[in-house]
């Protein structure tokens, strides 16, 4: 209950100028408050007046606010154990009203006087302290999270407080808990020094009958499991036993909070030796655990089979796969490096957003397969017998996912069992129940690596016709994993497919007028994975005309085609068919063009043309109540779009670049403020520049100076593709780059020498200076020391194409021009480097065939 305490007024006003008195650098003046405030300190309500000062006069200065809390803190560490209770209890209430203020010089003050109370041995009166600190852990408010005391109050003389708190009731005991659980990850030092008593409380409330303490214990072992196993191993096998009770635990919370133990165990070198003999309990227990339960079926609407006509959310319609292009260079014995690839999802629940006991139990298989391989197939083998040939679909397809769990880390062992359960599955497509359907699609796509692997009649083909049919499905889950293993199926069969290609796009374009928007999205992706797979098989006329028939009189998917996926897999559509997608090209080209120029007449306040600008108001800020701010989602995935025309049709796309203006558009796009739009828009220059320089020339004194501003690291794929453009643009321009040698240049060996800056723009840094030097060797060659070590560096391991041998024959030429580069950087290296071992060097790369006359000086 807050309390009803008000100050006099006068009084007040006689404390507030004390306050400001005392921050007066006059010592004389400063003497006389002290002694001022000594004598206040005998009057019973003068901290009821502090605090107030603290926390309810908002319109006084922060510097007064947080000196009264100050003189509160010291008042109770001299004499708290003297305050009535009326006072402390003011004080303690105004404490926890105040601890999100907006001020963070108030908030810290706040802050330090609540770590003075607790450690004032206060914790056992003040039981609201620790349900309010939790809840502060949860808040959206920045600042309320941001202000809560936790690590203040778990000092070293408070924390006996603390745990003494878990042998009280219930309520005590689960928010100690909590409380103390914030620190395990940071091993904070207080805790640390009392990990043993902590861990000893936790054993002591292992069987609690609240499940909010038995929920935190769970917590606590889990993430003590991360930070001192060294504790815990002495009792594991208890723990163990423990953690299988409750993954078992009638309350779903604490269940799930216990299964995260074996994801965290899974993780620890000591895993395989400590759980081996518990794996006989613990994996009936996993299986039991990956069942629907009975929310789960409600929220992904189990009993609706049929939903196709049901229109999807607005939102769906996202480009949400899409990630803007960055330029990379190819590698030795392997394709170019993709910095954050995609795990595939334990299964296709996307629906249920929350993590839940059957998401975590398949996952906790999943890496348990990856640890005991094999060996788990022993405990795992038997209850699969039952449960996929079960008659109840609930037990069934729990099976099914359980045969999807451990397809990676048990495959050498299953392989005997394949022949005869990839048909059962291939059957268990078309199932009556969509959700068995659903999960079979993504079972069967964790073993189309075997499936290829066969012979094509057997296995491949029953598979690839039964997943086309349920991407015609009626039920809408069932359509998209069927198109998501599809696509796996694709990456894994490559050119198998192409004697079933009509029938698969004939199945494709038959699902365009059948999806709803979110589905569509994924059919895309899966037309796109196709071109990638069968490459130019797909370039034939019927071919081609049938994967570019989108119907464009439908609205609806004319404006879904501007607005998804379709122009991230469109770009390799266009790079399989080559000069047989030209009849198609144009007008997938113009709505890229006219998307960029609808966003930017949205977004853009000046309008830019590379010869002059004009000032105008955007059509959102003239006209808001008409047009929505703009999206650039969707303009990043056009320009990447228009990047995949250029590179897959080359100087094909000379008559549609004439023709437009996305030149202008570009140089408005390559200056926006979102980095992702000028990533994309440097990666169009570098295309252009390739396919059709004659139209890019005229505009290179307007777009050298922008890419030169855009040579930071510190946002890694802009400056990236930008170097990428400038190398590009200078094998194109000669000598006449020469004048924009100096706007790069510096920013670029830079770059070269930044210590961990990554592999991809290392590499293409290294090619721009190469090619710059090739074009300008006069310009570039005095740098040559300052970047020949992290050069040499940099490319010895990429794969030999035209971008390297032009870098390589720069090189040489700078050589040429100023052989002491090389001469004086042999201290780096662990022998003198001259020319002769350098060229040597060179060679051993096979870049440059005929570099020798150039090397001989």
């Amino acid at each position: 209950m807050e309390c009803q305490w008000k100050p006099d007024e006068q009084g007040l006003q006689q404390i507030l100028q004390l306050l400001k008195e005392s921050q007066s650098p006059d010592t004389s003046t400063q003497r006389s408050v002290q002694q001022k405030l000594e004598q206040l300190n005998q009057y019973p309500d003068f901290n009821n007046y502090l605090i107030f000062v603290l926390t309810k006069l908002k319109t006084e200065d922060e510097a007064t606010r947080s000196l009264s809390g100050l003189i509160l803190k010291n008042n109770v560490k001299a004499h708290y154990q003297n305050f009535p209770n009326g006072v402390s209890d003011f004080i303690k209430n105004e404490c926890l009203q105040n601890i999100g203020d907006s001020s963070p010089l108030i908030r810290a003050t706040v802050g330090i006087l609540i770590t003075t109370i607790a450690s004032k041995g206060e914790l056992q009166n003040w039981p609201e302290l620790l349900p309010k600190l939790c809840l502060q852990l949860d808040s959206e408010d920045y600042n309320t999270c941001e202000a809560s005391p936790h690590e203040s109050v778990l000092h070293t003389h408070t924390l006996s407080d603390v745990l003494s708190l878990l042998s009280h009731v219930s309520s005590h005991q689960s928010h100690a808990i909590a409380c103390v659980n914030q620190f395990i990850i940071s091993r904070t030092q207080a805790l640390m020094l009392h990990i043993d008593p902590f861990i000893e409380n936790l054993f002591a409330l292992a069987g609690d009958e609240e499940p909010e303490v038995r929920k935190n214990v769970c917590r606590a072992l889990v993430m003590l499991l991360e930070v001192r196993l060294d504790r815990l191993l002495p009792h594991m096998h208890n723990i163990i036993e423990y953690m299988l009770q409750r993954t078992q635990d009638q309350d779903e919370n604490v269940a799930l909070e216990a299964c995260e133990f074996w994801l965290t165990l899974a993780e620890q070198p000591v895993c395989k030796e400590v759980l081996c003999g518990h794996l006989p309990k613990l994996t009936p227990v996993l299986v039991n655990g990956m069942k629907y339960s009975e929310i789960d079926i409600i929220l992904l609407k189990g009993d609706v089979e049929e939903d196709e006509a049901i229109p999807d959310n607005e939102q769906d319609i996202r480009p949400r796969f899409h990630r803007s292009r960055t330029v990379a260079q190819q590698h030795e014995g392997g394709d170019s490096i993709e910095e954050d690839d995609d795990e595939d999802d334990l299964d296709d629940d996307e629906t249920i957003s929350d993590w839940n006991l059957r998401k975590c139990s398949a996952a906790a298989l999943d890496v348990l397969a990856n640890v005991f391989r094999d060996d788990l197939l022993l405990h795992i083998l038997p209850l699969l017998k039952e449960l996929l040939f079960h008659p109840e679909w609930l037990i069934k397809e729990s099976g099914i996912l359980v045969l999807g769990a451990i397809a990676e880390g048990c495959m050498q062992g299953m392989i005997p069992y394949l022949p005869e359960l990839i048909p059962h599955l291939v059957q268990c497509l078309s199932d009556k129940k969509a959700l068995v359907r659903s999960i079979t699609c993504w079972t069967l796509s964790r073993y189309t690596h075997w499936v290829v692997s066969q012979p094509p009649d057997i296995y491949l083909k029953p598979l690839m016709t039964e997943l086309l049919k349920r991407i015609l499905d009626s039920n809408k889950r069932v359509q998209e994993a069927a198109c998501s293993a599809f696509a796996t199926l694709e990456e894994e069969a490559c050119t198998e497919l192409v004697p079933y290609l009509a029938y698969i796009l004939d199945t494709l374009v038959f699902a365009f007028g059948k999806y709803q928007h979110k589905n569509l999205l994924i059919l895309y992706d899966a037309i796109g994975t196709l071109a990638d797979s069968v490459g130019h098989h797909l370039n034939k006329p019927v071919i081609a005309h049938m994967s570019m028939c989108v119907p464009d009189n439908d609205l609806k998917i004319f404006i879904i085609i501007l607005c998804s996926i379709l122009f991230q897999c469109l770009s390799s559509v266009a790079t399989a068919l080559q000069s047989g997608f030209l009849p198609y090209c144009e007008p997938v080209y113009q709505r890229c063009v006219n998307l960029v120029q609808k966003t930017l007449a949205q977004a853009v306040v000046r309008s830019h043309t590379i010869t002059h600008t004009h000032p105008h108001l955007s059509l959102h800020q003239t006209q808001p109540e008409f047009y929505e701010a703009p999206d650039k989602d969707f303009m990043i995935v056009a320009l990447d779009l228009l990047s995949g025309l250029a590179e897959g049709l080359g100087g094909n796309i000379e008559q549609l670049v004439a023709r437009s203006n996305i030149l202008t558009l570009m140089y408005q796009c390559m200056q926006d403020k979102m980095p992702e739009v000028r990533q994309s828009s440097f990666a169009l220059l570098g295309d252009l520049t390739k396919a059709c320089f004659q139209h890019v020339k005229p505009c290179i004194a307007n777009l050298m100076p922008i890419l030169g501003t855009n040579l930071n690291p510190e946002l890694i794929s802009v400056c990236n593709n930008a170097t990428w453009a400038i190398g590009e643009i200078s094998i194109q321009m000669g000598s006449e780059m020469q004048p924009y040698v100096p706007m790069v240049l510096q920013q670029l060996v830079e770059i070269i020498n930044r210590p961990n800056t990554p592999k991809t723009l290392l590499e293409n840094t290294a090619i721009t200076i190469g090619r710059l030097g090739y074009v300008c060797p006069q310009e570039v060659a005095p740098m040559l020391q300052q970047f020949i070590r992290p050069w040499c560096t940099s490319l010895r391991n990429i794969r030999d194409n035209e971008e390297k041998d032009s870098a390589f024959r720069g090189i040489c030429t700078m050589i040429t021009v100023n052989p002491g580069g090389v001469v004086q950087v042999k201290t780096h290296f662990s022998s003198p480097l001259d020319v002769e071992s350098f060229s040597s060097m060179i060679l051993s790369q096979n870049a440059c065939p005929k570099i020798c006359t150039s090397l001989t000086l």
